[in-house]
């Protein structure tokens, strides 16, 4: 009927017609929440991850000026008890926020979106009273109809996200439609929000209070909906005859309690299109310039987030507080602030369980990896120039220097806390290696024939680089960690990679506390 009032089904009936991975359920979940107080939802999630789709189904089966059961029959919602209930049986509102901003053109966007809403009204019931007040002329249009609204909110966080001034003129619009005791339940069926932030904070609570939240960091019986599962992605793969492990390593990673692997949809269905396995991440405005929040300038002396960053890259978990975080891309009080931030942005994944993040995928592994080229100077750059010359010195085959570079890694507070084993050892070396994150495949602990290899790392195909062995000590001697390779045959691993391997074994000896290293090269 309208471009925001009761828009139809026609965005969701096109999409569709393509491969649609039915996502239909997340339906019956908004459903059970039509006459109850829970009816106010907001789901936060990275871009790319599905959130323009979502509101378009919800526009096609709530909207009732069309007849959706063509599109909706052949899909799990059908199946659902709810599903005749409350097909096509509502007003729809739609907000776009991106778009409503785009079309303001300087008028408040609350402002635009009242005048916007009234006068659809007014073209689609010419004999509707239009009040001076919003949530007055949408009362009267669910009396005069006999119908509730239901309002679907798309990129809800927008004017916080892009411009600070509009967010509390704003988050006062939101309040007056949602927070009326005298309105809100006569007018809404329900309501869908969805975007990047959870809502803004206002002091230590949410600036909307009466919304159930599913945010990335905790989507509850929303997870399965936030991506796609893998059992969805197999099928997909099946389909368009694609590699599976190939998707998984780079699409998969984004993890929650119920649900062991979501993908990135966007991803896998370009991949799908494409045939070609890369990333689609910079293709799309999701491309966040990643830099921009590394290099935060935080009032804080103790912090410490590019040393996280480049912990990350390395392959660690890191531990994060979640809960100090204000929901909006302004406020940064602690790294934990920042590195939520990233995992809103999809640039992390989180795990609730054990309240780490890491980067998901190879995906998002190589927009980190281009921190690492990024000539901008940075604390990042001393201990990337450092890598490279400890790397230039292996290839050398100068042991001494190697050791050292091992020994200043583990003075700074790139390295464990507590340097007390081999796992210990390892962290360190990681880190002094980082720079091969750009130039090489990393496996740890690697199987061979006879055993596991502690580091070993692959050169990828369009680089002429030796491989690298390293085997690692404790309280030994290099000597032995050399024997060790050849003895149980470490190199056997890279029975397909023909050109030179260099073999590196490193030892701490806690006593002396130094580090002493042995290098030798094969040719295969």
């Amino acid at each position: 009927m309208g471009k925001n009032l009761n828009p139809g089904n026609s965005a969701f009936a096109e999409s569709v017609k393509s491969d649609y991975v039915d996502k239909t359920g997340m339906i019956a979940l908004i459903n059970s929440t039509i006459g109850t107080n829970k009816k106010l939802t907001c789901i936060s999630r990275p871009r790319r991850f599905g959130k323009s789709y979502a509101a378009q189904m919800l526009c096609a089966y709530y909207d009732y000026t069309c007849d959706s059961h063509q599109i909706f029959d052949k899909y799990k919602i059908s199946k659902d008890p709810s599903y005749e209930s409350h097909i096509n049986k509502y007003q729809v509102i739609c907000l776009d926020m991106t778009q409503l901003m785009k079309e303001s053109q300087g008028i408040p966007v609350d402002e635009y979106i009242t005048n916007r809403i009234k006068a659809e009204l007014k073209a689609a019931y010419p004999e509707l009273v239009i009040d001076s007040s919003f949530s007055t002329t949408l009362l009267n249009a669910v009396e005069y109809l006999n119908r509730k609204f239901v309002i679907i909110i798309d990129e809800w966080d927008a004017p916080i996200r892009e411009n600070a001034k509009t967010a509390k003129p704003y988050l006062e619009f939101l309040r007056s439609l949602f927070k009326s005791i005298t309105s809100t339940a006569k007018t809404f069926a329900a309501a869908y929000m969805t975007g990047i932030l959870p809502i803004k904070k206002d002091g230590s609570q949410s600036a909307i209070s009466d919304f159930r939240e599913y945010p990335i960091i905790n989507p509850g019986r929303f997870a399965e909906y936030t991506g796609f599962t893998e059992q969805e992605v197999k099928t997909l793969c099946e389909k368009h005859d694609m590699n599976f492990e190939d998707v998984k390593h780079w699409y998969d990673g984004y993890s929650f309690p119920k649900v062991a692997s979501i993908y990135n949809p966007y991803s896998v269905m370009m991949a799908m299109d494409s045939g070609e396995i890369e990333s689609y991440w910079k293709q799309t405005s999701a491309a966040e310039n990643l830099i921009t929040y590394i290099d935060i300038e935080l009032h804080n002396t103790k912090s410490e987030l590019q040393a996280k960053i480049l912990k990350l890259i390395a392959g660690e978990h890191l531990e994060v507080d979640v809960s100090g975080f204000n929901n909006d891309f302004q406020t940064f009080n602690s790294d934990d602030d920042v590195l939520t931030l990233l995992i809103h942005l999809g640039y992390l994944a989180y795990d609730k369980t054990t309240k780490r993040v890491r980067i998901p995928n190879e995906e998002i592994r190589q927009e980190f990896d281009k921190l690492l080229k990024n000539n901008k100077p940075s604390k990042l750059t001393e201990l990337i120039t450092r890598s490279e010359k400890l790397l230039a010195d292996t290839f050398a085959g100068n042991g001494d220097a190697v050791a050292e570079a091992i020994k200043n890694v583990r003075a700074t507070n790139y390295a464990p806390t507590f340097y007390n084993n081999e796992q210990s050892l390892r962290y360190a070396v990681k880190f002094a290696y980082i720079v091969c994150i750009d130039k090489y495949m990393k496996v740890e602990e690697l199987a061979s024939g006879k055993g596991l290899a502690d580091v070993v790392y692959i050169p990828k195909s369009d680089t002429a680089l030796p491989a690298l062995v390293i085997e690692l000590k404790w309280e030994e001697n290099a000597d032995n960690a050399i024997d060790q390779i050849k003895k149980k045959d470490y190199p056997a691993v890279l029975k397909d990679y023909f050109g030179e391997i260099i073999l590196v074994g490193i030892n701490y000896d806690s006593n002396t506390n130094e580090h002493t290293c042995k290098i030798e090269r094969i040719i295969k």
